[in-house]
């Protein structure tokens, strides 16, 4: 955006300083500017010259060599070939080393052989004009050596290019008068208010109770929050005036024609940008804003045709959309040379519908950009009545129909928001010692109005602040901050004490599992996204039973989906590494997801633990593991075969990627909230890995934010001797080999403290050989020889009426 500091002038005298100080006070205290630019430079060093006599050009027959002064009482030589030039004629002279409008920087160069000392100029190459057949004629009375911006009566104005991506929080800085309250409070100046309640009242005397023309009507389906409308007739559509031009063109925006100018004008003054129509084509003077509620062709004032969905919002008359709501006007729309009969538009619409329809259709326009940051509704019938003030002023004779009749929301019932804050509370988050004084003075001059009590500053804030900016009292020591100026504000270290973070449960026991698993399980940890595809899904030939979890806008066709279990992931890892490893371990910590009937799904936290062996299988192994990390979280389990009659919340009954024999149930806390189990050999050759996969998973969600708290006791190392005693007995090969510490389990002998499966050996078809070992210890005395026979006598006695008789 550009801001003509001329224009900012009309509303705070600036100080006298140099344009690169007020630029980087600027950028300090409220927006960033990328660039200082001077208007109309090149015509302070462009003089008014008199042709005094011309020759042929040797070398070309349509180039003159024209002789010139400028008041100086020398002259200069320069090579011409406009079909104007004659002797006695004013012109523009171009000396060297100005660089005109084009870029083109005039140096010393020779034309054909002769040095041209400059360039005479036409209105084109001195940005006055589209086209031009030759020099610019000046009249004769044009005093020589004048400047051509004096001559011209043009007025140099300081143009600042502050980038947009700054404003977007800032809609009350669109405009100049908005900008000019920044500078006034910078600078401490006074803030001049043209637009006080005696302008408005003068200009209202302008209405009259003529019955209005057209009357809006506004749609509360559509994004339109407030619209004003004003009649006029008797305007003359002409140029505008030379100041009028200059400040738009600084701006870069184009003149085109006054009331179209004027409409520009209004909205870089007061940042609500307007729409003036030319009445006569508005259709039985009907004007209603609605959404368009079909799909359509529209034509823009760019003459392109755009298309429409229902949901967007337009302006109508009785036959046609006439406007694309808080964008363009349609191209019938808009005023005409001949055009006498106006209709002056000012609206605010919903910033999101603007945004998105603008995308949409890749129309951004100074509208738009205005729009889609949140306006603010109280400001537009000061827009209104501005608009009205300079037609009157370009257009005298222009006619006021009736009064300026308005539709929407109720302005009344917009409220504006008090925050609380306080000098000390300000000052202690700036580091920056501030006055009370001082601090409302900034916040007066900002046009907030501040009351204290108690200390207290109570601060309501204006409307134009309210729509998407200052939200909580954080943003007013922003305002303070900004304004005293950061580089005025001593750095200093914190003073805030830095204290360790304290690990929640969850968090801690995620921290124990990944040290278990890291030094005792030796495994490695692997990480893979929530999100799945339908493809590996029916590779691991998961259930899905419709309820699935799709994303609407997911990145790709492999993470369409939020994963039900992290068992296929892992079986997708198994089939990667085994290419290259013979065997591994592995863990993860992850989430998976399945839909609820109360919620739109339920986040499940989850350990997988894989352990893969290309020669033998890793299920006994993989026992062991999961027993002592299920012991080291001091979580209460049992394990126990799968019977049929308890669904595991882990895994699918229906899921028949399990190894038939090599599946055990975890029940934790009273719930089968996990299982270990082996893949099946079918599964993984869908994978196309060989050898043997064993996994466990166990769901963590219902009890990682308990603190579990250890139920071990400590005893001393026992002073007196164990006995250790070691039986082989004969097992049928369909029985488990835990069976057989089943049975010794039930003993109760305190002698007896511990018995664990030393090995198991194939015998023959039908039986295996299975080794157990026991130790026989008393903690307060030597066990006496009579106790451990009686110790290894119960053992052998119950291991045989269990069915489990010594090898012989």
């Amino acid at each position: 955006m550009k801001i003509s500091l001329n224009w900012i002038n009309d509303f705070v005298d600036l100080p006298n300083i140099e344009a690169d100080d007020l630029a980087n006070s600027f950028t300090m205290t409220t927006a960033e500017v990328e660039d200082v630019e001077e208007t109309h430079n090149h015509l302070k060093q462009i003089k008014v010259a008199q042709i005094k006599s011309l020759r042929k050009h040797p070398e070309a027959d349509k180039l003159n060599l024209v002789t010139f002064d400028f008041g100086d009482d020398k002259t200069k030589e320069v090579v011409c070939g406009a079909p104007n030039v004659r002797e006695g004629l004013k012109v523009p002279y171009a000396p060297l080393g100005v660089t005109l409008p084009n870029g083109l920087t005039l140096e010393p160069k020779k034309i054909r052989g002769q040095l041209s000392e400059g360039m005479l100029c036409s209105e084109v190459e001195l940005g006055l004009g589209e086209g031009s057949k030759g020099l610019m004629e000046l009249p004769a009375s044009a005093p020589l050596g004048q400047s051509m911006l004096d001559f011209l009566e043009f007025k140099s104005d300081i143009v600042l290019d502050v980038d947009n991506k700054s404003l977007t929080h800032r809609p009350d800085l669109w405009g100049h008068y908005g900008l000019a309250r920044e500078f006034a409070c910078a600078y401490e100046k006074e803030l001049k208010n043209p637009f006080d309640k005696s302008w408005s009242n003068k200009l209202e005397e302008l209405f009259n109770d003529s019955t209005s023309p057209i009357k809006p009507s506004v749609d509360k389906e559509s994004s339109c929050k407030a619209y004003w409308g004003l009649s006029l007739d008797n305007v003359q559509v002409t140029k505008s005036p030379r100041w009028m031009v200059e400040r738009l063109e600084a701006c870069g925006l184009r003149s085109i024609n006054n009331i179209v100018d004027i409409s520009n004008y209004v909205m870089l003054e007061l940042g609500i940008p307007l729409h003036i129509f030319d009445r006569e084509m508005i259709t039985d003077n009907v004007i209603h804003i609605k959404k368009i509620g079909k799909t359509c062709e529209f034509e823009t004032l760019d003459e392109i045709s755009r298309k429409l969905v229902p949901e967007d919002t337009v302006i109508c008359d009785a036959q046609k959309p006439l406007v694309l709501a808080g964008i363009m006007g349609g191209k019938s729309s808009g005023v005409k040379e001949s055009t006498t009969k106006i209709f002056i538009e000012v609206a605010n619409w919903k910033a999101e519908e603007v945004r998105t329809t603008s995308t949409r259709l890749g129309l951004r326009t100074d509208s738009s950009q205005r729009y889609e940051k949140s306006l603010d509704s109280l400001q537009c019938y000061k827009t209104l009545l501005r608009t009205l003030e300079l037609i009157k002023k370009v257009c005298p004779e222009a006619s006021v129909l009736g009064k300026a009749e308005y539709d929407g929301e109720d302005l009344s019932a917009i409220e504006t928001k008090t925050i609380k804050t306080s000098a000390v509370r300000i000052s202690k988050n700036l580091g920056h010692e501030l006055s009370s004084e001082r601090i409302k003075s900034i916040f007066n001059a900002l046009d907030f109005k501040v009351t204290e009590k108690d200390g207290e500053l109570m601060v309501k804030l204006p409307s134009f602040r309210t729509t998407k900016d200052i939200e909580y009292e954080a943003c007013l020591i922003e305002e303070i901050g900004r304004i005293v100026g950061y580089d005025n504000i001593t750095p200093v270290s914190p003073k805030s004490d830095i204290k360790a973070t304290r690990l929640d449960s969850a968090k801690s026991l995620h921290r124990k599992i990944q040290d278990f698993m890291l030094l005792n399980g030796q495994a490695l940890e692997v990480m893979s996204y929530p999100l799945i595809g339908k493809k590996l899904l029916e590779k691991a030939k998961w259930p899905t039973k419709n309820e699935e979890l799709i994303l609407v806008n997911a990145l790709s066709e492999d993470a369409d989906r939020m994963r039900p279990s992290l068992i296929p992931h892992a079986l997708q890892s198994v089939a990667l590494n085994a290419k290259n490893f013979d065997a591994f371990k592995f863990f993860e910590l992850g989430r998976s997801y399945r839909p609820d009937e109360k919620e739109f799904s339920k986040e499940r936290y989850q350990l997988l633990i894989g352990s893969y062996d290309k020669k033998d299988s890793a299920f006994i192994d993989l026992i062991n593991l999961v027993e002592r990390l299920l012991d080291f979280l001091n979580i209460n389990y049992s394990l126990s075969k799968d019977t049929g009659k308890f669904e595991s919340s882990v895994l699918p009954r229906d899921w028949f990627g399990s190894h038939p024999h090599e599946l055990l149930n975890i029940r934790i806390m009273g719930k089968f909230d996990g299982v270990i189990a082996s893949a099946h050999p079918l599964i993984l050759r869908s994978f196309k890995a060989k050898g043997h996969f064993s996994y466990a998973v166990i769901d963590l969600t219902e009890f990682q934010d308990r603190e579990l708290k250890s139920k071990i006791k400590y005893e001393p190392i026992s002073k007196f001797p164990s006995s250790k005693f070691d039986c082989t007995v004969l097992i049928s090969k369909e029985q488990e080999a835990a069976k057989v510490l089943e049975s010794l389990g039930k003993i109760k002998n305190k002698y007896i403290t511990e018995s664990k499966i030393a090995g198991v050996y194939p015998l023959n078809e039908h039986e295996n050989a299975v080794t157990v070992t026991s130790i026989l210890e008393d903690t307060k005395a030597t066990l006496k020889a009579e106790d451990v026979k009686a110790c290894e006598s119960l053992i052998v006695s119950t291991l045989e009426k269990a069915g489990y008789p010594l090898k012989s």
